[in-house]
């Protein structure tokens, strides 16, 4: 079964120019197109659509994504391309992890700072951070 361009976008929750865009990058490859000119996705697309929704509600990048995809797509080595993807993946989340910890609790130092008078008009948040830079 072939689906149009407003029908595949209302499957998968997005607009047509998220669809096109998808397109354009190569998330999706071209469809054939009608006798009249309309795009006509197989039903595939679908399920396509959706792991890439997914993914970006994961916070991957679209070059990760395109990544993946391109490890899916391929006939030969997806399980060993696939395992080194998804460790690399782990290590860059374990090292923003980290970077997020740091920021946080310096956060929460500089909001122990900040006296219970909040109409100051100096704010010792503010100097903290200039005193450090």
């Amino acid at each position: 079964m072939s689906y149009q361009a407003g029908e595949i976008a209302k499957a998968c929750f997005i607009n047509k120019e998220t669809l096109r865009y998808y397109e354009r990058v190569g998330l999706i490859p071209e469809p054939p197109r009608s006798q009249s000119g309309y795009r006509l996705y197989p039903e595939s697309t679908i399920q396509r659509i959706q792991f890439i929704k997914r993914l970006q509600g994961l916070d991957f990048s679209i070059k990760e994504i395109d990544k993946m995809l391109g490890i899916i797509d391929k006939d030969n080595l997806k399980c060993r391309d696939m395992y080194e993807f998804t460790s690399q993946k782990i290590s860059d989340i374990e090292q923003k992890m980290k970077e997020l910890t740091k920021a946080k609790n310096l956060l929460e130092e500089l909001k122990q700072r900040c006296p219970d008078e909040k109409e100051m008009f100096e704010c010792p948040i503010v100097d903290s951070l200039l005193e450090e830079s």
